[in-house]
């Protein structure tokens, strides 16, 4: 089997994981999984430019890439409105502790 295909699968399977943990709320699982991928990424960037000689490999890779950018739409889709609750709550708790450092709250 071709050595790139056999990277792609296994980033294929990761980022179907992927959209599993964010439709889940599985930050944690979300982050780990990521830096699974990433590893992958690694390698393949890390191999020379394989030439492909079957073009039922090269379409399955086309195929997979497609699958894991649609992937990540759908964990993007899950991940910014919890993002943006994330950084409304630290903001919002910025401005607490701001009001409460300029009236001299807490500091006792």
């Amino acid at each position: 089997m071709d050595a790139q295909l056999t990277i792609f699968e296994s980033m294929g399977h990761l980022s179907r994981d992927m959209v599993a943990a964010a439709q889940a709320n599985d930050w944690d699982r979300l982050s780990a999984l990521e830096s699974e991928v990433a590893r992958f990424r690694d390698q393949l960037m890390s191999r020379p430019t394989e030439t492909v000689r079957s073009e039922d490999v090269r379409s399955r890779k086309i195929a997979l890439i497609r699958q894991m950018l649609a992937d990540d739409r759908e964990v993007r889709a899950h991940a910014e409105p919890w993002m943006e609750d994330l950084k409304a709550l630290l903001s919002g708790q910025s401005r607490q502790k701001a009001v409460q450092n300029a009236y001299g709250v807490g500091s006792r």
